[in-house]
């Protein structure tokens, strides 16, 4: 009882307020789904992304629905490289806990905080267990140079990386 507990806490805590808590970026910030003009799926296999570019407009709100279709947990993470560099780290520091299974995030939507458990309190990722979906949905504000990722161990560096571009 003690464990559903703190889960629950843990959930709630991670919850977005869309009252201005949630995080933005240059290039964007999490919306809600309702919100969104254009579905977009993406593969995760292992060790790629399908479609492997993807291109959205500046204003538009994208929800994406990731497929892991992988034997591997994967990461849909939007940023620029600098970013993807930094969440590589702490990645690192929480490898353990990705493959025991406590970080499970699959089937979240995009506007809980994936990885607030660990301190990535931003909504622009989520963590896809092998055979799961999951969802993601941003708007897209400017043009910048951004990539989508998988920052698990070694994924971004074995190719899991592709170019989005905001015409």
């Amino acid at each position: 009882m003690k464990h559903l507990f703190v889960a629950a806490t843990l959930a709630f805590a991670s919850l977005p307020t869309w009252a201005g808590e949630a995080a933005s970026f240059a290039f964007g910030e999490p919306a809600p789904a309702s919100k969104a003009t254009r579905t977009v799926e993406v593969h995760m296999k292992d060790i790629a992304f399908e479609p492997r570019a993807l291109e959205v407009k500046a204003g538009e709100t994208v929800r994406f629905v990731l497929i892991n279709e992988g034997k591997l947990p994967h990461e849909f993470n939007l940023g620029d490289k600098a970013m993807h560099a930094e969440h590589q780290k702490q990645m690192i520091a929480m490898q353990g806990k990705l493959f025991s299974g406590q970080m499970n995030h699959e089937g979240m939507d995009h506007g809980q905080r994936e990885h607030g458990a660990h301190g990535h309190d931003t909504g622009n990722t989520v963590l896809v267990q092998p055979g799961q979906r999951a969802e993601l949905t941003w708007t897209f504000r400017k043009s910048a140079p951004i990539e989508f990722a998988c920052n698990v161990p070694g994924h971004y560096q074995a190719g899991m990386v592709g170019p989005l571009t905001i015409e």
